[in-house]
């Protein structure tokens, strides 16, 4: 997510933070190479120009110069002007406290608006609680309908039922009908798109608008289309005021001219984001969390939010065994399985402060799933018992998995260090609530114990 943006940005914060002490001259140099990152980014010339001179203003200040970390002041400074551009740090929440509350989803066809429109149903539903009831408005797409209703079904969401040849300002009445009768929270309208913004659609939008009378009227735009996608949202809230913006593909947006430009070009804040194509990836979208993500600060809070969501009820049998000492291969694979379940280790590490610098060599030397295939190409003694793996078995277990014995025995030490940390924070006694602390500090312990147990596991597996 704003790999382009992100790697640029860092190259002109380094060049400040090496330095002891910062000029005028100093931080015009490095905001110039800002302002071009940002148009690299497809960030629309008068926001990146705006943006530039109000953190001109601000790091050109006494405060910061004669500051004893003064390219940090700068980078801080960067920070806090990302966040306010991206929509400030404290957004209005959507307006469907009052039930049932209809939201109108608008957009051009292949913005992903379908999909989208059931991804939130599920958020709502998920993680506020709501009763929520999708409604598919789109009468001309083949099959488009049926999409919402397959989707629905996916997601654990009521769909509306279909009912043939009644047009999209009928199905939107049925829908609040429905919404009222059935006792929802929310309506969830899906209207057809086009390729491109035109009379027609714009009519028969403001026709759903005014049969439904919408708490909230979504514009769903793909962000990477760049600044197209702020062109149709200016066009959009011309003729039907829009509320928000869901801006869809933001994880494979490296650029993030969109995001940037959207709130400062049009007023309306990003409302949420889609990150996959998973039912689950979409997530409210938090300017400062982005933000951080931005300048290399990482995102710890999303990170933690992530493990919770994906990995709930997941690993009780895993911590139970932990919390009395055992692990064994067998729980070392759920591990690493739940790592995938979070997306991957390049998303886990993406959301780490600091990682960014090491990312490639972590990732290739932690491959979760090469790592899974090991383990699977065991017997069942073998991953209950890995101390019976020696040079014959490991060879067996390489050819059976595709790998060479050093990825075997890479794998064991990996295991071995996270059993020994198991056991002694085991050992310590800490109960349900504290043993996760207990695990970290066996890990991390000074560095001392961590070395002792790598150097442990090494001798075992000579």
């Amino acid at each position: 997510m704003f790999e382009s943006l992100s790697s640029r940005l860092r190259g002109a914060f380094g060049a400040l933070t090496r330095r002891g002490a910062l000029t005028e001259a100093s931080v015009d140099e490095a905001l110039a190479e800002v302002r071009r990152a940002l148009l690299d980014a497809d960030v629309a010339l008068p926001v990146a120009r705006d943006f530039v001179a109000r953190v001109r203003e601000k790091a050109v200040g006494q405060d910061v110069l004669s500051s004893v970390t003064p390219g940090q002041q700068v980078v801080k400074i960067v920070h806090d002007e990302l966040v306010e551009a991206l929509g400030g740090t404290e957004s209005a929440p959507m307006r469907i406290d009052s039930p049932p509350a209809v939201v109108l989803m608008v957009g051009l066809q292949g913005s992903g608006k379908t999909t989208t429109s059931a991804k939130l149903a599920r958020h709502l539903s998920e993680r506020e609680r709501k009763k929520v009831l999708l409604a598919a408005l789109d009468t001309r797409r083949p099959a488009a309908m049926e999409q919402l209703a397959t989707l629905g079904e996916r997601a654990g969401i009521e769909a509306l039922p279909i009912v043939p040849g009644q047009d999209p300002v009928a199905i939107a009445r049925r829908a609040t009908e429905a919404a009222q009768r059935g006792g929802f929270d929310v309506a969830i309208l899906d209207t057809a798109g086009r390729m491109t913004v035109d009379d027609a659609l714009m009519a028969e939008s403001a026709a759903v608008r005014d049969a439904a009378q919408p708490r909230e009227t979504l514009l769903v735009a793909d962000s990477l289309t760049g600044q197209d996608a702020v062109r149709v949202a200016e066009a959009f809230d011309r003729t039907l005021g829009l509320t928000g913006v869901i801006l869809t593909r933001l994880d494979g947006d490296g650029r993030g001219g969109a995001a940037l430009s959207m709130r400062s070009t049009t007023g309306k804040p990003i409302r949420f984001a889609g990150v996959g194509e998973g039912i689950d990836d979409l997530e409210v979208f938090r300017p400062e969390r982005i933000a951080s993500r931005i300048v290399g600060m990482g995102d710890i809070v999303s990170l933690v939010e992530k493990a919770k969501e994906r990995l709930e009820d997941r690993g009780e049998r895993t911590a139970l065994r932990m919390q009395k000492g055992r692990f064994d291969l067998n729980d070392f694979r759920a591990q690493l399985r739940n790592v995938d379940r979070m997306g991957g280790m390049t998303e886990v590490l993406d959301l780490i402060p600091g990682i960014k610098s090491v990312q490639k060599r972590v990732v290739n030397e932690f491959q979760a799933n090469r790592h899974v295939a090991i383990i699977c190409s065991m017997t069942e003694q073998e991953r209950r018992h890995p101390e019976v793996l020696q040079a014959s078995r490991k060879r067996r277990i390489a050819a059976g998995s595709g790998t060479e014995v050093a990825e075997v025995n890479r794998l064991l030490r990996g295991y071995q260090f996270m059993a020994d940390a198991v056991r002694q924070a085991a050992r310590s006694g800490a109960d349900a609530s504290n043993f996760q602390e207990a695990l970290h500090q066996a890990m991390t312990g000074g560095g001392i114990r961590a070395r002792r147990a790598g150097r442990k596991a090494r001798r075992r597996l000579r």
